[in-house]
């Protein structure tokens, strides 16, 4: 029985492993519900949650990624008050801070469509419409996942970021959208392990920063319209 219902979460500003923990619990959960029903053959609804955060300034690293496109050190970490993490989503490596709305759909996707390039277009297609909303024409660079500007020439540059895991068709990370964000901060890796493009942000490109509970709200539609999905909060 698909289950179109899903809890969206706001946590504000918070420690990217504290994030990660939590992640991992509402994880555990939903593929917990999910593995009960198959042995007992009951039809619970497997619970979904949206999630939008911040993090401080915090260097991450995919699995398929490589460490040498961080181009910090320890120290240098130390000084630009930023952690780094190697964690178990895909992709290479990318930054979150302050500014930056990240967003961890943990979703069933049995509820949804079970194609996960289905559920990557989807969550860009919806920071697609989100730009359009301020008037930035944004679309996809052939071959990368992610949300681009000007992806047919060479001003292409990149203003959100994804990388997803999915198990038992349970999703987990997310992506993350550059609103506010310090873009100094990308100066220090090569992200996503692409050298020769530029990272953006909506502020950057509209000169002026942005209401982040608006940026918020017109992404929480575009979701829950993309997916066809009823969003409610406890």
């Amino acid at each position: 029985m698909q289950n179109k219902k899903v809890e969206f979460i706001d946590w504000g500003l918070v420690d990217y492993q504290e994030a990660w923990d939590k992640q991992e619990q509402i994880f555990t959960r939903t593929v917990e519900v999910k593995q009960s029903n198959r042995l007992n053959e009951v039809h619970e609804p497997t619970p979904n949650s949206l999630i939008f955060t911040e993090h401080p300034h915090v260097y991450t690293l995919g699995k398929s990624g490589h460490q040498d496109y961080l181009l910090l050190d320890e120290a240098g970490l130390e000084e630009k008050n930023a952690s780094f993490y190697k964690i178990n989503r895909g992709g290479d490596i990318t930054y979150h801070g302050p500014g930056q709305l990240v967003g961890y759909p943990i979703l069933d996707l049995d509820n949804f469509f079970t194609d996960i390039h289905l559920y990557l277009r989807t969550l860009e297609e919806a920071i697609i419409r989100l730009c359009a909303d301020y008037g930035i024409a944004a679309g996809r660079y052939p071959g990368y996942t992610g949300v681009w500007l000007d992806a047919d020439n060479d001003k292409a540059r990149k203003v959100c970021a994804m990388g997803v895991r999915a198990s038992r068709w349970v999703t987990m990370h997310g992506f993350a959208l550059n609103v506010n964000a310090d873009l100094n901060y990308f100066g220090h890796i090569i992200p996503c392990g692409i050298e020769d493009k530029a990272v953006t942000s909506l502020e950057k490109e509209l000169g002026q920063p942005l209401v982040m509970s608006d940026v918020k709200e017109k992404l929480k539609k575009h979701i829950a319209d993309l997916f066809e999905m009823e969003l409610f909060q406890k």
